[in-house]
């Protein structure tokens, strides 16, 4: 799972398509078109901006900066996959099976049938300056969820939530309101300029079209997205329809963890956590005991989880519920975290690419 945070994206700021079709879209796309560019080998890469990573069947993958994206058998040594067509930042990275895909800016969607070894471009949407009006014209993508090897959805800035029922060839934009809005967003639409938000774009329009930070299910199947100014959406019928509901505090979410039942975790702005039974109806207040913002996290045997956020915070909580503060050094701000096995270990990634860490 992932989100990014405004500050996270300050700092980066058709059918699967067969390798010949992709190479003939990108010689006919205009030059520094990120968005349909293949990403460049970089030395020291898994050094740099990295905001998202998920475990797969074989390998976990990492996706960050410039369309970057690394895999790992051993969740410990991680190499940079060539020819990734894409060189905008991606932001979130979802496995189901041995498929995954990455979401990113410029509407960004890639994906990978042999567990992120390879990868072919489902689709973009860069800003269209014929459309300024817009504000969803060319937002990034923050998170994506796959129920299984088709059915998925991508969330967005703006409020923008994309559906897809088959492994991604088609993304249907869907209205929060309730159903599917009429337009379909076509797999490919090239545009032929490369844009990317500040913090005061990614602020307008929030109270009626905040941005969802992040996706997650929960155990009996419903969904649940945190968004900004405390605002979250819900399904209980696997995304056909969609509730707005309030969070006990107005600031932003930017992360949540599913568990059991409908009870889910959330996390964000200085700290701040709740928790709920029942997808939302009533909230508990999680004390962290710090105000730093919270970006990511990931469940911890049943009932727990690990949380990751700004100055290396590492966030564990246990399944009797008891929290421990602890410190990754020279982290900086993290955007993700993945427990490896019950080793008591987590891979960490954030500003400063792609670390072990000694969270038990």
């Amino acid at each position: 799972m992932k989100i990014a945070s405004g500050m996270l994206l300050a700092l980066a700021l058709a059918a699967a398509l067969p390798l010949s079709a992709q190479a003939s879209q990108q010689d006919n796309a205009p030059a520094g078109d990120s968005s349909v560019s293949s990403a460049e080998p970089m030395p020291l890469a898994d050094r740099g901006l990295v905001l998202a990573i998920a475990d797969g069947d074989q390998r976990a993958i990492a996706v960050g900066e410039r369309g970057h994206v690394f895999v790992s058998e051993s969740r410990q040594d991680w190499r940079q996959v060539a020819d990734v067509p894409t060189r905008s930042t991606l932001t979130a990275v979802a496995a189901a099976g041995n498929r995954a895909w990455a979401v990113g800016h410029d509407q960004v969607i890639i994906h990978s049938a042999d567990g992120g070894l390879t990868w072919v471009r489902q689709r973009a949407q860069p800003f269209d300056p014929d459309n300024v009006d817009d504000p969803r014209n060319g937002a990034p993508l923050l998170d994506v969820l796959f129920l299984d090897e088709n059915r998925g959805f991508a969330v967005g800035a703006y409020g923008l939530l994309l559906r897809t029922d088959d492994a991604g060839a088609t993304w249907e934009r869907v209205d929060l309101g309730g159903g599917a809005a009429s337009d379909e967003v076509p797999a490919e639409d090239e545009a032929s300029e490369d844009w990317t938000f500040s913090e005061e774009d990614l602020e307008l329009d929030a109270e009626t079209d905040p941005h969802l930070n992040a996706i997650v299910r929960t155990g009996d199947g419903s969904l649940l997205v945190p968004a900004e100014r405390g605002a979250a959406f819900r399904s209980v019928d696997g995304g056909a329809t969609w509730e707005r509901t309030q969070l006990p505090y107005e600031g932003s979410m930017f992360g949540a963890i599913g568990y059991a039942g409908r009870r889910v975790l959330v996390f964000g702005l200085r700290g701040n956590a709740f928790e709920s039974d029942d997808l939302g109806d009533t909230w508990r207040t999680v004390e962290t005991g710090v105000e730093l913002t919270l970006q990511g996290g990931d469940r911890l045997g049943e009932n727990g989880a690990v949380i990751v956020g700004n100055d290396g915070l590492v966030l564990v909580r246990g399944d009797d519920g008891q929290l421990q503060r602890r410190k990754a050094e020279d982290a900086g701000v993290l955007s993700d975290v993945l427990p490896v096995g019950g080793s008591g270990q987590v891979v960490i990634v954030g500003e400063n690419g792609i670390a072990r860490f000694v969270a038990q």
